[in-house]
């Protein structure tokens, strides 16, 4: 990768100098319409987009490879890398034709470079470095948590500051946005994403073998057996509670549930791999646990 970042440096000084010679050249002209290519690679779906200075996005594309995580109860990152690798250009192509929009229109090309799975960004870094090499772009690296924090503003008039709570598989945290490339972070989880856990208690359950959830992701099928759960049959201590902060922490409560499972089994009498008759109760009670935490 250090090749790639000295190149990646190289060309974020140059693009952000185009960016603002191109600004401010034609000052008091008309001046055209910037569009955006926006290129994300930093997980297990490839993506990519053409947006214009209003926030319409013109075209986009995405590839999940869902299925195939779904088959290994998890993503590998070198599976991962692999497919983004096989599908980036055609997912980049696919965006720039629904859009209606050629590379040599761009104003400029933005690239998620973290956080991430370093061998998926890699994929869409590397690939946006040949396009701005090539087409001589100027180039803006996305730091994808901020990108998530400012979608809002694509769709809604929000002024800063504004609140911002973040939950996904690989992250949590609560920030103000005060500004574009401008957080105040407030709290953080200290150990892992509310999402992992999730996926985590759902392989333990063995939920790919429940009949309604063998085609949902871990998250999904947890939140989908709660809907008809009982979580009063279940109750979790709460993490962090004698703390006066804004920090999570959810391994200690995948360890209770853990705990939870390995009990219910044995007064089942069912080995670990096989469906507990209360798997919906725990569900709904882990889900539970989970939001009140986060509330």
């Amino acid at each position: 990768m250090n090749s790639i970042a000295a190149s990646l440096l190289k060309s974020v000084r140059r693009g952000r100098t185009a960016w603002l010679r191109s600004s401010s050249a034609h000052a008091g002209e008309q001046r055209l319409q910037k569009l955006v290519l926006g290129i994300e690679t930093s997980c297990d779906d490839t993506g990519a987009a053409v947006v214009d200075e209003a926030g319409s996005v013109l075209g986009e594309a995405l590839h999940s490879q869902k299925e195939v995580h779904l088959q290994t109860g998890g993503i590998i990152p070198v599976v991962a890398q692999q497919l983004h690798r096989e599908n980036i250009k055609q997912v980049v192509n696919e965006a720039l034709s629904v859009s209606g929009v050629s590379v040599h229109e761009l104003a400029a090309i933005a690239t998620t470079v973290k956080p991430g799975l370093a061998l998926s960004l890699e994929v869409g870094l590397q690939y946006s470095l040949n396009l701005v090499n090539k087409y001589q772009k100027p180039f803006i690296p996305i730091h994808h948590m901020e990108a998530h924090a400012l979608t809002i503003r694509l769709t809604h008039r929000v002024e800063f500051p504004f609140l911002v709570l973040l939950l996904s598989g690989g992250h949590c945290l609560l920030a103000v946005a005060r500004g574009v490339s401008d957080f105040l972070l407030l709290g953080q989880s200290i150990d892992i994403a509310p999402g992992d856990m999730l996926d985590k208690v759902a392989r333990r359950l063995s939920l790919r073998k429940h009949p309604e959830c063998h085609s949902m992701a871990g998250g999904k099928a947890i939140e989908h057996l709660a809907q008809t759960g009982n979580r009063q049959q279940h109750t979790f201590r709460l993490p962090m509670q004698q703390y006066r902060n804004c920090d999570f922490s959810f391994s200690g409560l995948q360890n209770l549930v853990n705990k939870a499972i390995i009990q219910k089994e044995k007064e089942e009498g069912i080995q670990e791999g096989e469906i507990l008759s209360c798997v919906k109760d725990i569900a709904a009670a882990v889900q539970h646990a989970v939001a009140v935490h986060i509330i």
